[in-house]
């Protein structure tokens, strides 16, 4: 037993000699209109700024709808000659099968309902129930393939856009880089969505922190929760900072696909943990839209799935919800 007790410590002491050795190194910059932050432990203290803003930018150049000579800008113009990239295929068909297993609450065919009410790239329409009938006719999952590389539409009125889902899948793609070079402690942040691996120097876990829902978009940033992550990827989805209010009621910039109408439900926020952040990302998406009792349901069914929700029970009073794989790594504040 001594003799265990000894290796093992040996093993110990020179894998935190080693961990500690490793150099930070940390850089911010530009993706998807938003700005990103990465954070590493590399033994040289190579600085891999230049090789991430090119992986970055080729992203762009196939999913981005704010890029117009990107392949997603194409297909929404209806260009028929555009072949699509492994970065495309491989959204789509992950976007597929959450619509399936949310039964359409995330639907990446959504935009031309985003644009009407606002929120998209085109400026808002005069909303009323006829001109929602007709853009629900070509809004669904269902009604656009991928067949030989190529896109196929049912509605050539029908538009694509990644953006509930892009941001997460890129901070996989740079995390999968990170990897390849041989790095094992880092945390990458995108727009928010979030993967952290490993631990820092001072083998403890990455801390980050979940806003506190604001009554106005105006109100300043505070944070209602800490999160101590290791080897988890989390995303979060919210109503209170990207809306706007027409004759005292507040729209959402989050549109149900199936209504046509911005959701109104008493979920506020949802934070969603999962082993890659393109889960996280897409499915705080849906459970904003499908609400607190559904999305408990998804989340009963889904032990890779965990959340933190933040919500208003019917006597307006905020609470919040978390399933019990992640009570350990939240901390709630008091603010």
């Amino acid at each position: 037993m001594k003799k265990i007790y000894i290796v093992l410590f040996l093993i110990l002491l020179y894998s935190c000699n080693g961990f500690h050795n490793l150099k930070s190194v940390k850089f911010n910059g530009l993706a998807q209109g938003t700005f990103y932050s990465i954070t590493y432990y590399e033994k040289n203290g190579i600085n891999y700024k230049t090789q991430i803003d090119s992986i970055l930018k080729n992203f762009d150049k196939s999913v981005s709808i704010y890029d117009s000579t990107s392949l997603i800008s194409k297909i929404n113009k209806n260009d028929t000659t555009v072949v699509l990239d492994n970065y495309f295929i491989e959204i789509f068909n992950k976007a597929e099968q959450i619509s399936e297993k949310t039964n359409g609450a995330f639907d990446i065919t959504v935009a031309p309902l985003v644009n009407a009410w606002g929120f998209g790239f085109k400026n808002k329409s005069d909303i009323d129930s006829s001109l929602i009938d007709s853009l629900l006719k070509f809004t669904g999952y269902k009604l656009v393939s991928i067949k030989k590389n190529k896109i196929i539409k049912k509605d050539f009125r029908i538009i694509l856009d990644f953006n509930a889902i892009a941001k997460g899948y890129s901070v996989d793609v740079i995390g999968k880089f990170l990897e390849s070079k041989g790095i094992e402690n880092y945390i990458v942040d995108i727009g928010g969505e979030v993967f952290a691996k490993g631990r820092k120097t001072n083998n403890k876990k990455w801390k980050i922190g979940i806003e506190k829902p604001a009554k106005t978009k105006f109100d300043k940033q505070k944070i209602k929760a800490e999160i101590n992550l290791e080897n988890k990827a989390v995303a979060t989805s919210g109503n209170y900072r990207n809306y706007y209010e027409n004759n005292g009621e507040r729209y959402s910039h989050i549109i149900n696909p199936k209504t046509g109408y911005p959701v109104k439900n008493n979920l506020i926020s949802a934070t969603v943990f999962a082993d890659n952040c393109f889960f996280a990302d897409a499915y705080a998406t849906a459970f904003m839209v499908m609400g607190l009792e559904k999305t408990k349901k998804i989340l009963s069914k889904n032990k890779k799935l965990d959340a933190y929700l933040i919500y208003s029970d019917k006597n307006g009073d905020i609470k919040t919800y978390t399933t019990k794989g992640i009570k350990d790594i939240v901390k709630l504040l008091n603010c």
